[in-house]
């Protein structure tokens, strides 16, 4: 998909970012053992998604396209 700008958006980074903090903070949890702060990580893997679909709902991620019909040549 030459010239997509899908993914390069405000909104799509700082959701990516704060959901791989949120996997990472997870992770390292998981490994300790420690069960309040595995769901804590997974807490900011959510609060990553909202922030993002927030941030699209105010503009900053990708304008909707409409789809381009595909007409076979027969």
């Amino acid at each position: 998909m030459a010239g997509s700008s899908h993914g390069h958006t405000p909104a799509a980074w700082t959701g990516v970012i704060i959901a791989f903090i949120g996997f990472c903070v997870a992770g390292a949890f998981m490994v300790m053992a420690n069960v309040p702060g595995f769901w804590a990580g997974m807490g900011l893997v959510v609060v990553g998604g909202l922030v993002g679909g927030a941030m699209r709902a105010m503009g900053l991620g990708a304008e909707k396209r409409p789809q381009r019909e595909i007409r076979s040549e027969s």
